[in-house]
């Protein structure tokens, strides 16, 4: 398992972690009906945790389309999905 940090920043401001329920939501109501995202687990707020053949960018902009359909995300809101290292 990999763990990855999902944050969204605000236009023009600074990167905040996602909460805990905005990711729970995506991964409870996966819309993608795409098999790949079920080795994902929301660990905490701004934490997922996800299987190697997990694709980062596909997960993100699966989230990002998420998030703005449940109006989380605004117009020039961004969506930031990292792999975390093991400094952070």
């Amino acid at each position: 398992m990999r763990k990855l940090s999902v944050e969204y920043v605000r236009d023009g401001g600074a990167s905040e972690p996602c909460p805990l329920a905005w990711i729970d939501n995506f991964a409870m109501r996966n819309f993608t009906n795409s098999a790949v995202f079920d080795d994902t687990l929301p660990v905490a707020d701004g934490q997922v945790e996800a299987g190697l053949r997990v694709p980062i960018d596909a997960l993100a902009l699966a989230m990002d389309e998420w998030f703005r359909k449940k109006s989380y995300l605004r117009e020039g809101d961004r969506l930031l999905v990292r792999e975390m290292t093991s400094e952070r």
